[in-house]
C-alpha cells in the first residue's frame, strides 16, 4: 500500500552538521513491515545523544543521519501484525531503541531485557534494520519502525512533557528501579541536567527516604529542591563535602559525562554495599579509582543503558499518576539548528523539544 505522504526531516551531512548546519532533505525509509507503525511527528525531544552521534562523537557517524529519539506522534499506519494494541490514531511514542532480535531463544529478550540483547540491536537512528536499510529518527515529519518499541502514551502526559521521556526519562529511571530505589533507601543523583532532573523527579516519585542532588556548584540548587531533593551537594564549592556526607548513600545514579568528575570522591559517599551506576555516556573515559574504595565497602560500580519496554511502559504510568512533568523549553521544528546549538551551550534547563507544528495544527482540526 502506497502512502500518500513522504519522509523529509533535519539531516546532519558531516560532522560540522552538529553547530547547527542541519539541512532539510526527503529520504527512503525501512521498507514497510506488517510489525511496523507509522508515525506522524508532532513532538521530538533534543538529547545530549543527537550531539554525539552529529559529530561523530562514539564513532563515524552513517551519514546522512536524522537524530532525535525521544518522538511522539500520531499513529498514522499500522501493520496487521503490531503489537501493544497500537492503532491508526492513537497517540504513541518511541525512545532510543527501536529493535532487537526478540528471538525466544534469546536470553535477554526472552526476559524483558531487549535493551541488553546481543544478538541484534536497532537504534532509533544512526542504526541499520535486519535488512540493512538506515534507521532515521525524529527530527522530521514521519518515522517508521518495530511496534515493540512503540508506546501508547498516557492522556494524563502532553506530548512535550512525554517525548523527552522516552530516552532522557527512562535512562535515569531504570536504574532507580532496577537497585531498589524506594521506601527505605537513600538516593544520590549526580548532576541537575537533562537526565539528572529526571533522576531527582523519579526518585521523589519512587519514595525514597533521602534524596540528594550533587552539582559542581550551587547555580541549580533552588531547581533541585522545587523538584524534590531534600538535599544538595555543590562539589566545587561545599568544603569537605565528601567527608561531610561519607557512607550515607545505598544508591548513587550518575548522569554526567566528564572525565573530571570527582569519581573517587562520590565513592566514598555509598555505605557499605552501596551501588555505583553509570549512565552519563562519555566520549572520553572516566577517571581512574583506587581498587581498596570498592573492597573496603562491598561497594559495586555498574552501568545502566536506556530502558526495557516494560520499564518505560511503567515509567509512563508511574509518571502519569504522580504528575511528574519534564522542564522543557519547546522550539519549532523549523529552528531545529537553533535548538541544538542552544543544547550545546546548556541553555536546555532541562530538556528541548522541537515541536512539528504542522502537524500539531492538522491533529487540532
Amino acid at each position: 500500500m502506497a502512502s500518500s505522504y513522504s519522509f523529509q526531516g533535519w539531516l546532519g551531512l558531516d560532522k560540522e552538521s552538529a553547530k547547527g548546519n542541519l539541512v532539510w532533505k526527503s529520504y527512503e525509509p525501512k521498507p514497510f513491515d506488517e510489525t511496523d507503525v507509522d508515525i506522524k511527528i508532532t513532538h521530538c525531544g533534543i538529547c545530549a545523544s543527537d550531539l554525539h552521534t552529529l559529530r561523530s562523537g562514539w564513532g563515524p557517524a552513517q551519514y546522512p543521519v536524522c537524530v532525535g529519539h525521544e518522538i511522539v506522534g500520531t499513529a498514522v499506519r499500522v501493520g496487521s501484525k503490531v503489537e501493544n494494541g497500537v492503532k491508526v490514531g492513537d497517540r504513541v511514542g518511541v525512545g532510543a531503541q527501536s529493535g532487537s532480535c526478540l528471538r525466544p531463544d534469546c536470553e535477554q529478550c526472552s526476559s524483558e531485557l531487549e535493551n541488553y540483547c546481543q544478538i541484534k540491536q536497532v537504534g532509533t537512528y544512526n542504526s541499520k534494520w535486519p535488512d540493512g536499510s538506515k534507521s532515521y529518527g525524529g527530527y522530521g515529519d514521519y518515522w517508521r519502525g518495530h511496534s515493540h518499541f512503540v508506546f501508547k502514551i498516557p492522556d494524563a502526559l502532553p506530548s512535550d512533557v512525554a517525548a523527552p521521556m522516552l530516552c532522557g526519562g527512562i535512562t535515569a529511571f531504570s536504574p532507580l528501579i532496577q537497585y531498589g530505589a524506594g521506601p527505605g533507601k537513600k538516593v544520590g543523583i549526580v548532576g541537575v541536567g537533562g537526565l539528572g532532573h529526571y533522576g531527582v523527579m523519579a526518585a521523589k516519585a519512587l519514595n525514597v527516604d533521602k534524596l540528594v542532588a550533587i552539582s559542581r556548584t550551587n547555580s541549580k540548587k533552588a531547581d533541585a529542591l522545587k523538584m524534590g531533593a531534600n538535599d544538595f551537594i555543590a562539589t566545587d564549592e561545599d568544603k569537605d563535602w565528601h567527608r561531610k556526607h561519607r557512607q550515607t548513600l545505598d544508591l548513587i545514579v550518575c548522569t554526567v559525562s566528564s572525565p573530571k568528575m570527582p569519581l573517587a570522591r562520590y565513592l566514598q559517599l555509598l555505605r557499605v554495599g552501596g551501588t555505583f551506576v553509570q549512565v552519563g555516556a562519555p566520549e572520553d573515559t572516566i577517571p581512574a579509582f583506587n581498587a581498596f574504595s570498592l573492597m573496603a565497602k562491598k561497594i559495586k560500580i555498574t552501568g545502566s543503558s536506556v530502558g526495557s519496554p516494560k520499564e518505560i511502559r511503567e515509567m509512563l504510568d508511574l509518571f502519569a499518576e504522580k504528575k511528574v512533568w519534564t522542564w522543557n523549553n519547546n522550539y519549532p521544528m523549523k529552528e531545529a539548528n537553533q535548538a541544538i546549538v542552544d543544547m550545546e551551550d546548556g541553555k536546555a534547563r532541562y530538556r528541548i523539544v522541537l515541536v512539528n507544528e504542522k502537524h500539531l495544527n492538522e491533529s487540532r482540526l
